[in-house]
Order: structure tokens, then sequence, then C-alpha cells
């Protein structure tokens, strides 16, 4: 039989292998220690490093499906690359600035006069088909003296109004609401213009301020003078002598001269101070032909400055516009 044959030549080979000397015999009959890894040992390694591999594979298919989750949930790619641009369907408003701009120039002026002109003007910024007058009756004057862009209102995509703030003859300060269209590049006035008043008037609070360095203020009045006079001139050279080194304060360059100092704050401290002084500034007289011969305009203003003791005297070390509440006058 078969079995039987593979048996007897099994016999057969053992019974070569015992007929051979010692040194003849294979290795791995020669060496315990291979001998010990044949059989069941060498499958125990195949095993574990199969166990292995499957794990790196597992961890490498959890780590891969956890990066496509995440990139999903937040939105985020896996390396760095483009911004990607605004949509196209977003409102335009700074083109709706300007254009509401320039629509308040022609509809806030009107004159019989000028109706045919204004109404030719204000075509080009309405639908085919619209009042080119926007319902004006022809009657009456308007001028507009000034104008700016108070803020715009976005509804959608493509519709937004845009508030102008401007001054008309006869009529103080106002607010004009613009509605507007746009699409694409193309851009117009989709309805009647809106007037509405024109912003509160807001009242700062009094605030309590505290006792003034008298001793640093009689110093300051006799020193200011002649630094506000340099300041006037824009002569740095000048400048040079009443400021601290490297400030960078360049002058006026001689369009008001040094009238008087009205008032100067100084808190109490040391070296560096931070004050408010109020100085008077004479402007120049007019000069027009057939003007009327008149003393030249003054005008008070408050600054508000840093300056350091150093020598014996104040330096001044910055010179801005002041914060401080306008003086309350009789009620």
């Amino acid at each position: 039989m078969v079995r039987r044959a593979i048996l007897d030549r099994g016999d057969d080979v053992a019974a070569d292998d015992e007929a051979l000397p010692p040194s003849q015999l294979p290795e791995a009959r020669n060496d315990p220690a291979r001998a010990h890894w044949r059989g069941s040992g060498g499958r125990w390694l195949v095993w574990a490093a199969r166990a292995v591999a499957w794990a790196v594979l597992i961890l490498i298919g959890y780590r891969g499906v956890l990066a496509i989750v995440e990139g999903q949930g937040t939105g985020t790619t896996a390396g760095p690359g483009p911004v990607a641009a605004a949509p196209a369907t977003q409102f335009p408003v700074s083109l709706a600035d300007a254009y509401a701009l320039e629509f308040g120039q022609v509809y806030l002026n009107f004159s019989p006069a000028t109706a045919a002109a204004r109404g030719a003007q204000l075509a080009a910024f309405l639908p085919p088909g619209s009042d080119p007058e926007l319902g004006w009756d022809g009657a009456g004057t308007q001028h507009l003296v000034s104008e700016q862009v108070a803020g715009v209102s976005v509804t959608s995509s493509r519709t937004a109004v845009v508030t102008l703030l401007a001054r008309v003859s006869g009529a103080g300060m106002i607010e004009l609401g613009v509605p507007v269209y746009a699409s694409g590049t193309g851009i117009s006035v989709s309805g009647d213009p809106s007037f509405l008043s024109g912003p509160a008037k807001a009242v700062p609070p009094q605030g309590s301020q505290a006792a003034g360095d008298q001793a640093t203020e009689t110093a300051l009045q006799s020193q200011l003078p002649a630094f506000f006079q340099a300041y006037a001139s824009g002569d740095r050279s000048t400048l040079a002598r009443f400021t601290v080194p490297g400030a960078k304060i360049t002058g006026l360059g001689g369009i008001v001269s040094y009238s008087s100092i009205d008032s100067v704050y100084a808190p109490a401290g040391g070296t560096r101070r931070q004050i408010t002084a109020t100085v008077t500034w004479q402007l120049p007289s007019s000069s027009a032909a057939g003007a009327i011969a008149s003393a030249p305009a003054t005008l008070p203003m408050s600054y508000q400055m840093t300056v350091v003791y150093s020598g014996g005297g104040w330096d001044v070390a910055s010179i801005g516009a002041s914060t401080a509440a306008l003086p309350q006058g009789p009620p």
C-alpha cells in the first residue's frame, strides 16, 4: 500500500541515519538547539508574526478612518492648501457705498431750472421704466452741502440699504436710506429713497477730575508758550529745544500763530506726566479782494501732552488731541 510504502521509506531513512557515523549525521540532528525549534515551536513563531501583521493593518485602517471622519467633521484638509475665495454671491458693499454716494449727489440737489438734466442723470441709476424724477413735482430748490456713508445694511446676497449722512440747505443734518440691488457687476437703485432723522446728540459724562499739581502747572504755564510758538511755526530746530530726544513732533507749518495759554492741568506724579493744555491760536487774516478789514479770528484748542522732567524743566515727549470733556457753560 502507499501508506506502507511511505512508512517503509521513513524506516529506511532512519536506518540509513543510524548506519552513518556521528560526524556525517545531518546538522539538524546534531544540533539540539535547532532540534528544539522544529515542529510546534516553529509554527508558534509563524502565528505570532501573523498576529503582529494583522494588528498593524488594523491600526493603519483605524487611523485612516479616524482621519477621514475628523476631516469631514471640522472641514479641514490633511495639508495646507489655497485659501478659498469669497463666494460669488457675497454682496459688493464697497461698490454699493460708492454708488449710493454718486446717487445722493444728484438726488439731493434739485431746482426747476435744472429739472431736465437732473432727470436724465437720475435715470442712469434706476432700472429701465422707472420714473426718472422719483416722484419730485418739479417745485422748490435744495442744495447738498456734504454727504458720506453712515452704514450699510445687507439684506441678502443681492440687496442692501446704504445710509447716507448728509447736510442739505434748509434742513441741516439728515440721513438718507438708499435701497440698492446688485447682480454680477451691475447695480442700481431699486426703490424710493427714504429720509431718516440724523443721529441723536450724545452727552458725555462729566467725570470728576483729581486735583492738579499746582507747582507743576505753574512751571508749565511759563514754559509751554515757547513750545507752542515753535509748534505753530513748525521750525524743527526750535522745536528740538523743547522736546525730548527722539520725539517725532513736526508742528503746524505756520497755518496759525500762537496767541496765549488758557489753562494747564497736570496731575500729581513723577518725572513723566500726561497733561492737558488749552492754547488759543490766531488764524491768518483774510486777504480776499473787497473783504471788510477785521481782526483775525482766534480759536482755543485743547491738547493732551506727555511731558518729562529733565535738567530743571519739562520737555515735551508727545502731543495729540485731548479727550477731556468740554467745560459746562451756563444753563
